[in-house]
């Protein structure tokens, strides 16, 4: 029997870094409750304080088949290299000068929302295709592929 699976991240800012991860992969903000219009509303009428309000997010894929994205605020920021990661398929189908152009692209586009560029891993054949290293803004290592 296969099971769902869902990514968690901890971090400092849930709402923030959910923001970001919504603008690499596509995925939305969790609808809130039925009957609420908004989170600020279903968690005010939950009772929960302003201040606590962003302990958590979660992102869903508008189309139902990714993992669900949640993250949750803790008190220790990063200290270490990831040791599991997300490598975000930027540039399928595409090899060589053409599937590098395009990995730098998206890395442009991401930069500009965030993103930190860590590393450039060429193209090494035959099982070597290319591909960037990056970190979100609370330093996740994360590779465009």
């Amino acid at each position: 029997m296969a099971h769902d699976v869902q990514i968690t991240f901890d971090c400092s800012d849930p709402a923030g870094l959910a923001a970001f991860w919504a603008e690499v992969l596509g995925y939305r903000l969790q609808d809130p409750p039925a009957g609420f219009e908004s989170w600020e509303r279903a968690l005010a009428a939950m009772g929960v304080p302003p201040q606590r309000r962003n302990d958590a997010s979660a992102l869903v894929d508008p189309e139902g088949s990714g993992p669900r994205l949640f993250f949750q605020r803790v008190p220790e920021p990063k200290q270490a290299k990831n040791r599991v990661h997300l490598d975000v398929r930027a540039a399928p189908g595409r090899t060589g000068e053409a599937r590098m152009a395009a990995l730098e692209a998206e890395a442009e586009r991401l930069v500009a929302h965030g993103a930190t560029r860590l590393q450039r891993h060429e193209p090494a054949p035959p099982l070597g295709a290319g591909h960037l290293v990056l970190a979100d803004p609370e330093g996740n290592e994360f590779c465009l592929d």
